[in-house]
């Protein structure tokens, strides 16, 4: 029943799920634009839901089943923003409970077997992950049930092949609540040959697809474009080698150069992606590289981006996941002065406990990507 305390989305997953259950397509209307509008009253966006928006200029960046979800919890909620809290929570509760099952579920390669289940409550009591998921309202959660669905149909492939086609659609939907899955297309591809994956990933394009075909007009992917374009070109919170690269370019051009490096780190991560897709390492190994790679090089890292992290370290037993989470709350110190300010010398402990961690686990112990797996 608690309002989330340390995010305040949610205040725009209700102003988008109002729309939409007015019958509005919340990808066409900009908040700070429709303010002094019919639709305000016809959808019921209160003057507080509209404050409580932390970016009423942008358009929203949610994809459809997000926005399904929205929906319901302003359906149910009516004129209660806490009765809508709730349903989106529970919506959260149960993917989480889904989560935890289907971890346990997996056949652990043989190393792990012994220790599955203290791995799996790694993450299900991780203060962290509780309060990020949970608590804040966050649907990370929804997504990880999603790709844990499709890692599992994808354990099924030696023995029951037609697996892969549940697998690729519950990728689909997992892209369809957050896009971050989308990465790991090219490591599925590796592991399920070329031929298969390119089935797989236009089964898991088409469940993106068919989900925005409600929602299509001609502004639709010129907005939603634009906010993604805005989101990797102009937000910058809690990075690492892109703070590092930002300064290096302050001294040699004296200004931010996250136009152009923003593209730049993209383009990198693409390259370590199929790098990994073709090397012979465990599926879910792949998938943590990948995601770890994907979030060091980013320009905004906010805290709760990584709870699907801890959960595939949780599966792989790697710790530099837990140690990230550790951490993060302490990058909510920025949100004590309005407008907030990030402390750079927490954000410099962080990144050197976590590369220190992440140095140890991977290059003085060592990663042998020979070792044998289901996965």
């Amino acid at each position: 029943m608690a309002t989330p305390a340390l995010s305040d989305d949610y205040f725009r997953f209700i102003w988008d799920g109002r729309l939409l259950a007015s019958g509005y397509n919340p990808y066409l209307y900009l908040p700070s634009e429709i303010l002094h509008t019919s639709i305000v009253k016809e959808a019921n966006l209160t003057q507080a839901l509209y404050e409580g928006l932390n970016s009423p200029h942008y358009f929203t960046v949610y994809p459809p089943l997000n926005q399904l979800i929205f929906g319901v919890a302003a359906r149910l909620g009516g004129e209660s923003v806490l009765v809508s809290i709730v349903v989106l929570r529970l919506f959260i509760i149960a993917a989480e409970i889904g989560n935890l099952w289907l971890m346990n579920s997996f056949r652990w390669p043989q190393y792990l077997q012994k220790s599955r289940r203290g791995m799996v409550l790694v993450y299900a009591l991780n203060p962290f992950v509780i309060m990020e998921l949970v608590g804040n309202l966050h649907f990370e959660a929804v997504t990880l049930f999603c790709v844990l669905l499709a890692i599992r149909g994808l354990m099924s492939l030696p023995k029951v092949p037609y697996l892969y086609t549940k697998s690729a659609v519950a990728l689909g939907l997992g892209a369809s609540v957050k896009l971050i899955p989308l990465i790991f297309l090219p490591l599925i591809v590796g592991k399920i040959g070329l031929r298969e994956g390119i089935k797989y990933s236009i089964i898991t394009s088409g469940v993106l697809l068919a989900l925005f075909i409600p929602f299509m007009s001609e502004a639709l992917f010129h907005n939603f474009g634009k906010s993604l374009d805005l989101y990797f070109q102009k937000f910058e919170f809690n990075a690492s080698v892109y703070y590092l690269l930002r300064e290096i370019g302050f001294w040699l051009t004296g200004y931010n150069i996250i136009q152009s490096l923003g593209p730049l780190l993209s383009l990198t991560t693409l390259a370590g992606l199929s790098w990994l897709a073709f090397q012979r390492q465990n599926l879910l190994e792949k998938m943590l590289l990948a995601l770890t790679l994907y979030f060091l090089l980013a320009t905004t890292v906010h805290p709760w981006y990584i709870t699907t992290l801890v959960a595939l370290g949780a599966l792989t037993k790697h710790w530099y996941t837990v140690v990230w989470s550790a951490l993060l709350p302490l990058t909510y110190v920025a949100y004590l002065s309005q407008p907030y300010q990030e402390n750079l010398r927490i954000v410099t402990l962080e990144y050197i406990l976590v590369f220190g961690c992440l140095g140890y686990e991977f290059f003085l112990k060592g990663i042998d990507w020979e070792k044998p797996s289901s996965l």
